[in-house]
C-alpha cells in the first residue's frame, strides 16, 4: 500500500512539474523583452493590495531577501 501510494505521489508530482515548466515557457514567450516572472508577481502584488509597500514588506511576503527584493524592484525601476 505504502508503495503505490508513493508511486503516485511521485507521479502526480512529476506531472505538476511538467505543467509548470509548460506554464513558464509560454509566460517567457509573452512577456514583454527584459521582463521576469519575478517581475510580473511584483506588479501583480502591488496592483492587487491596498497601500504602499516597502522592500522589506514585499521581501516578507513573497519568502525571498530584502536584497533579492531590492535588486527586482530596481530592475522594474529600471525598465520603467
Amino acid at each position: 500500500m505504502v508503495d503505490s501510494e508513493s508511486s503516485l505521489a511521485i507521479a502526480l508530482f512529476g506531472e505538476i512539474l511538467t505543467v509548470h515548466q509548460l506554464i513558464r515557457n509560454q509566460l517567457d514567450r509573452v512577456l514583454p523583452k527584459g521582463m521576469e516572472l519575478s517581475h510580473l508577481t511584483v506588479l501583480n502584488h502591488l496592483a492587487n493590495t491596498k497601500g504602499e509597500k516597502t522592500p522589506a514588506q514585499l521581501a516578507k511576503s513573497f519568502h525571498v531577501t530584502r536584497g533579492a527584493m531590492t535588486n527586482t524592484l530596481g530592475k522594474l525601476e529600471i525598465s520603467g
